[in-house]
């Protein structure tokens, strides 16, 4: 319960505004109470982070993994991506791509774990693109640390022009970008050129 608390606060505030005397307020405790679980301010900004991972991986990945390895999944990534904000319950956002900007120069476990997180998600990506290499979908010699950079790309303007812009025609700009990833890098004769 109290994560819930932090977690929506920190979606709207970002994790550097997050103290234990904000989150104190917010959740009814005392301060005491808030210290005596996390013990420090930048603990509580790391269990959030975790926690903002953790639902991530419930929201994004775990029901993609439904989908066939390859594009399929891929795509299922990418698609579950667009409303895994909504469906956790963060009305400002993504709490970790607000923490990356907000502590991508300023060192300190904080950082590590925000960069931790994100570093997850970059490998699960890999992964995944990795699999649809092995499936025949994507050339052997696709390099997979540009398709990831730009599928993040792809994934990251999608957030701005659907948070910030509420361009209503978003997802299907995303998924027109991920066709055409997908398509300049599929194998010759190989499944994914329908996308």
């Amino acid at each position: 319960a109290i994560l819930d608390e932090a977690l929506a606060l920190a979606s709207q505030i970002g994790i550097s505004g997050l103290s234990i005397g904000v989150l104190a307020e917010q959740a009814g405790m005392s301060k005491s109470g808030l210290f005596a679980h996390f013990g420090s301010k930048e603990e509580m900004q790391i269990a959030v982070i975790r926690e903002s991972q953790q639902r991530f991986v419930d929201t994004v990945v775990r029901p993609a993994l439904k989908e066939p390895r390859g594009v399929a999944r891929l795509r299922a990534i990418l698609t579950n991506w667009f409303d895994w904000t909504r469906i956790a319950r963060l009305p400002g956002g993504c709490p970790l791509n607000a923490a990356a900007n907000e502590f991508d120069d300023q060192p300190g476990a904080v950082r590590d774990a925000v960069e931790a997180g994100l570093d997850d998600g970059r490998r699960m990506l890999a992964n995944s693109v990795r699999m649809a290499v092995e499936t025949g979908e994507l050339r052997p010699d696709t390099d997979i640390p540009q398709f990831v950079f730009e599928l993040t790309g792809i994934i990251l303007v999608a957030m701005q022009n659907q948070r910030l812009f509420k361009d209503k025609n978003t997802k299907q700009r995303a998924l027109d970008a991920f066709g055409r990833l997908v398509r300049d890098n599929a194998a010759i004769g190989g499944k994914s050129g329908k996308e």
